[in-house]
């Protein structure tokens, strides 16, 4: 399967699964050896950045073969690495605002809708009929949770918190996996429009074929990126 992967130079899709594998199992790695470098009431954040990135890298793996096999979106696999990892990043939120008086309240509820976002996305994406009413729907339904979660680092409970912890590296950081939520997340959407019956399937002919390439993009952007955030935070708040 490997030399498959790299037989194929002009398939950005295959090569992005493969980059992806690569740098998800290093940022893993780096994580977890970095974790007693900082403060104790840190580690926690750092080994849920090495939990995110390490899922991911054991999902790349095994989609990266299942693609190059059989030329065919690994749906199932993306899903379950998801449903795993999104909320592990909603966490992430929780633990850096705690020392803020984050509860575990606010925790569930950022578990809840993410993983409300996630399953609605697969219902829409797994059983696609190729209409664009069954598309849209789900797609809908899982915008709301997307947006809960928007509007919770933004404006609601996680900002308030994030401004109450009278810690600029805090802020700052809520802020940076803020736009991550924002704009990284957006970045998904593109790839679910890109399946049969998606608005950019019937509007502008993309076809599934950049599903995959869309989300490997977006998830190299948004758990790596997430993770080196969180470490700063962590690095900066134990000096």
């Amino acid at each position: 399967m490997f030399l498959n992967a790299l037989s194929i130079p002009t398939d950005a899709t295959g090569f992005t699964f493969f980059i992806g594998y690569m740098a998800m199992l290093a940022s893993a790695v780096f994580f977890f050896a970095e974790r007693n470098s900082v403060d104790k009431k840190w580690q926690l954040s750092l080994t849920v950045s090495a939990l995110i990135t390490g899922i991911a890298a054991v999902h790349y793996y095994y989609m990266r073969d299942y693609y190059m096999a059989t030329g065919e979106n690994p749906t199932a696999y993306r899903y379950v690495d998801w449903i795993l990892t999104v909320p592990l990043m909603c966490v992430e939120f929780y633990l850096i605002t705690k020392v803020a008086g984050a509860t575990k309240s606010l925790l569930w509820k950022l578990v809840f809708f993410s993983t409300w976002m996630l399953v609605c996305g697969y219902i829409g994406e797994a059983y696609a009929d190729g209409s664009t009413t069954h598309s849209v729907t789900w797609g809908v339904l899982a915008t709301i949770g997307y947006l809960y979660v928007v509007h919770a680092v933004w404006m609601g409970e996680v900002a308030a918190l994030a401004e109450a912890s009278k810690s600029d590296t805090v802020k700052r950081g809520v802020r940076a996996l803020a736009w991550f939520v924002l704009v990284g997340w957006a970045i998904y959407p593109i790839g679910y429009m890109c399946m049969d019956g998606g608005w950019l399937n019937v509007a502008l002919g993309w076809t599934s074929d950049k599903v995959d390439l869309f989300y490997n993009i977006a998830d190299a952007i948004n758990k790596i990126g997430f993770g080196l955030v969180v470490y700063n935070i962590a690095v900066s708040e134990s000096k």
